[in-house]
């Protein structure tokens, strides 16, 4: 099925499921429809199984969206103890989305069900009478079953999946891959074919290495290789290193239960140039869980890490805290500054990103799809560099392959359906003028706003100012003189004085 056709099944207010290869544009379909749905007045609410693949949507996690959390199942009377907000936005919601499905839970789809139709007080239609549109590719990572925790499998095999019988809107074009070798392994895994030839073409990019100049992402399939390499990043960097301890409360077993959905480190250690990511959304909008940004300086008031992200916001970030609750009740929190480095990643949180280069071990590859999720991570073979790779990293799930065909027939069928529709799309404007919200006192514009009086407000101090600084105070300016001298509040300059030279400095 082509992105055209599936555009207009969605349009068309039918649930979905939008499946397909890496690179077939699932994403791509996915903003077109949330873009158009919201111009015709819907209300979307754009979730994922990860906070990194809901960053790309501009989403939150499923988890968040429903208020199940991390819970397994769903506690007493759930839906009257559910919060305002969450209750207004689940009752609001005309279109959900679910990114990365795969790696939800068959049990999780069903709580999720189980409180839209609760909420909503519509318990005889699937999921409150949401449309809802799934997307995800099952040949990638499954469910991550848990020793303490309730086991599960893919969402096809939940009561919801069945009840809701979704559209298979199956995309077979390639928007990726620019190269034809990578695209024909990634096609011989699917199709659980690996020939000699597949093999030789990976094992030559292990005797490759990234150019100097070239910027790339590392992926290991194991938390201790991830933080090993970027341990070992942090310390090539010269300066001082900042460590921020975090906070809880609750009792330990509640603190190592939410410890396990919390990303931010238990202790973060970090230096001026360390590459970083936001591990959970701001409440202002500033930056998203997923964020990549650069840390720029440490706030001379309070030490925390003052970081620039990618587009181009820089932001001072400060303790956030997480809490795992049991209806109304708090059982357990954690407070951290909301950061992890960033130089390496796992191959489970790259899922869903696109890279324009990385260096992969796949050495301790365990659980099958998982070499086809970081392969499928780069547009070519010239921009894959691999440190080694282990027979289970070329391996796909039978379960997978089992339901991928599945899907892939029932697509036939839903195709021959809704062909009529393709009519729709050849009148469809796919770029509608947009109306742009006004909008008021967001922190770029207060920060602009501040830096017509003060030019140097919220920018690093440099070591020449702190020089002048120090010098003129020595010399006996007035903070008034110092604050137009070098541009900044003459809160600012109170606080780096304090730093500087005590408390008591400044009477």
């Amino acid at each position: 099925m082509n992105q055209k056709l599936a555009l207009e099944i969605l349009l068309a207010d039918y649930s979905a499921l939008i499946t397909g290869p890496a690179g077939s544009g699932k994403t791509y379909l996915l903003n077109q429809f949330i873009n158009l749905a919201k111009h015709e007045g819907k209300h979307v609410s754009v979730t994922a199984t990860t906070g990194l693949a809901a960053s790309h949507l501009g989403g939150t996690t499923i988890h968040s969206w429903s208020g199940i959390g991390i819970h397994d199942e769903l506690p007493p009377k759930f839906h009257e103890t559910i919060s305002k907000g969450r209750r207004e936005i689940i009752e609001k919601t005309d279109i959900l989305i679910i990114d990365e499905i795969s790696m939800l839970h068959d049990y999780r789809l069903d709580m999720v069900d189980e409180v839209c139709r609760l909420v909503r007080k519509k318990p005889d239609v699937p999921f409150g009478g949401i449309q809802v549109v799934m997307s995800g590719d099952f040949f990638q990572l499954p469910p991550v079953n848990r020793r303490d925790s309730r086991g599960g499998g893919f969402v096809v095999n939940s009561d919801a999946w069945r009840e809701l019988d979704p559209v298979i809107c199956y995309l077979n074009e390639q928007h990726r891959q620019d190269d034809g070798s990578l695209h024909g392994i990634l096609e011989a895994m699917r199709a659980q074919d690996i020939r000699q030839s597949h093999a030789k073409a990976l094992l030559s990019r292990t005797e490759m290495l990234p150019p100097e100049d070239q910027i790339y992402t590392e992926l290991y399939t194991v938390n201790v290789d991830v933080d090993k390499q970027n341990k070992a990043k942090l310390s090539e960097i010269e300066g001082d290193e900042v460590a921020y301890e975090q906070t809880t409360t609750g009792a330990k077993n509640y603190v190592e239960s939410l410890e396990r959905s919390v990303m931010a480190p238990s202790v973060l250690k970090l230096k001026v140039g360390a590459l970083v990511m936001a591990v959970k959304n701001s409440p202002e909008k500033r930056y998203f869980n997923g964020s990549l940004g650069k840390v720029v300086a440490f706030d001379p008031a309070t030490d925390y890490p003052v970081v620039e992200f990618t587009n181009g916001r820089e932001v001072t970030m400060e303790p956030d805290t997480w809490e795992l609750r049991d209806g109304e009740k708090k059982r357990a929190s954690i407070t951290q500054i909301p950061l992890r480095l960033a130089w390496a990643i796992t191959v489970h949180k790259s899922q869903g990103m696109t890279l324009d280069a990385a260096l992969i071990d796949l050495r301790k590859a365990f659980v099958e799809g998982m070499g086809y999720v970081a392969l499928s991570r780069v547009r070519s073979l010239d921009t894959l560099y691999l440190k080694g790779i282990n027979r289970m990293a070329l391996q796909m799930s039978d379960e997978a392959f089992a339901i991928n065909q599945q899907l892939s027939d029932k697509a036939v069928g839903h195709k021959e359906k809704f062909i009529h529709l393709e009519k729709e799309a050849k009148k469809r404007d796919l770029n509608p003028t947009k109306k742009v919200k006004k909008s008021s006192n967001t922190w770029q514009q207060k920060i602009e706003k501040m830096r017509a009086e003060y030019p140097n407000a919220y920018r690093p101090w440099t070591n020449d100012q702190d020089s002048d600084l120090k010098l003129g105070f020595q010399n006996g300016e007035s903070v008034a003189s110092l604050s137009k001298k070098l541009g900044r509040h003459e809160g600012s300059i109170k606080m780096r004085l304090q730093k500087h030279f005590g408390e008591d400095v400044i009477a």
